[in-house]
């Protein structure tokens, strides 16, 4: 027969006992939240309710937890140090309870994605049409955002953010994608034309932003001399104004192929040496299920997949394709690029002989130069 263990040890059970442990779950709420009201929300509560709970909260921990501030709440330094901790602890316990594993063919829940419009036009109509074959029960939401905010990695439900480089973020990130940079022009822009000859000719459609992109970096460090002609806050709708009303622009492939199926537009190499834009997953740091985040993972990478028929690039959609020359990619060793001289001296020179076509000089001031803005 077993014989009763020696457990002055333990964590205290009859301490314990005398604790209402169901206050744990609306604790890590309101901490993670910062907000009675969404706090009472995500867990099912009354706001009365939650407010009720959070003075037992208070007196339970002997913290204010929580202290106004304007108008919102602020953590105290001790709720700062239980928010990991109660995260630990109801992780294991779900385990315990051995709550029912995730289900995509009778799942019903939410899933919400937060990504810029550039990056929804891309991916959003693959990874919606393969949650409704994989999870047919659930909704999918798709979050929009211009410059992410810390709530948008966490609030409102969101599940996964997904970010180019273009933006920091305060969780870890995990590459989904890259995108490489392409010149975009007028279907009936010169087919002589390189893209060299077109980003230093024609006037730029670029997105409205102090932010620096680097294909525009590019070209100032090879002394290759542009001119802004329109500045758009909204970049998805910079193919469709270079496609409709001219212009050139330097954009995405993915966004600016996508763009091609319904406008006619040439896309060309950008023709100088540079990395490609990454797309990045950043999940949220709440987000417990691991076999959610796993299935949802696998949607977004076959989502994000280019198509093997997609364009590698260059010419228009029209019925006779501009047909990509020699000419039309140079190299970075090109004597026609500022910067690519084989000595100091030369660059020098080559940079003072680089002048735009008449009627298209560089608008003065470095600033306005500088003004091409990111690009997701």
């Amino acid at each position: 027969m077993n014989q009763p263990g020696d457990h002055s040890s333990d964590l205290g059970l009859e301490r314990l006992a005398a604790v209402n442990l169901n206050l744990l779950v609306p604790l890590l709420a309101l901490l993670e939240e910062g907000s009675v009201t969404r706090a009472a929300t995500r867990v099912g509560m009354s706001q009365p309710a939650m407010s009720h709970a959070l003075g037992r909260m208070r007196r339970m921990i002997g913290d204010d937890l929580v202290t106004r501030q304007g108008s919102g709440l602020v953590l105290t330094p001790r709720a700062l140090e239980l928010v990991a901790p109660l995260r630990d602890v109801l992780r294991q316990t779900a385990q315990v309870v051995n709550f029912p594993g995730f289900d995509p063919a009778h799942d019903s829940r939410t899933i919400t994605v937060a990504m810029t419009t550039s990056t929804a036009f891309v991916v959003g109509p693959a990874v919606a049409r393969l949650i409704a074959e994989r999870a047919p029960n659930a909704t999918l939401r798709i979050r929009n955002f211009v410059q992410p905010q810390p709530s948008d990695f966490t609030d409102d439900g969101v599940d996964v953010v997904l970010l180019s480089e273009a933006f920091t973020s305060p969780y870890p990130r995990e590459r989904l994608y890259e995108n490489r940079w392409v010149v975009i022009a007028h279907p009936s822009s010169d087919p002589e034309a390189s893209a060299l000859d077109l980003l230093t000719s024609l006037p730029h459609v670029t997105y409205d932003s102090r932010q620096r992109v680097a294909p525009y970096a590019a070209m100032d460090a090879h002394g290759v001399q542009y001119r802004i002609g329109q500045l758009i806050s909204d970049h998805l709708l910079i193919p469709h104004m270079v496609a409709t009303s001219g212009g050139v622009a330097v954009h995405t492939l993915r966004v600016a192929a996508a763009m091609r199926e319904r406008v006619d537009l040439r896309i060309e190499e950008f023709p100088l040496p540079i990395s490609p834009l990454r797309v990045d997953m950043v999940w949220n740091p709440r987000l417990a299920d691991a076999a959610f985040i796993a299935w949802l993972r696998q949607i977004l990478v076959d989502a994000s997949t280019f198509e093997p028929g997609a364009p590698t690039v260059v010419g228009t959609s029209s019925a006779e394709p501009h047909v990509a020359r020699g000419r039309d990619r140079p190299p970075a060793s090109d004597s026609r690029l500022p910067g690519s001289a084989r000595s100091p001296r030369e660059r020098i020179t080559n940079r003072r002989r680089a002048r735009p076509p008449t009627g298209h000089r560089p608008l003065a001031g470095r600033d306005h130069r500088r003004r091409g803005g990111a690009i997701t």
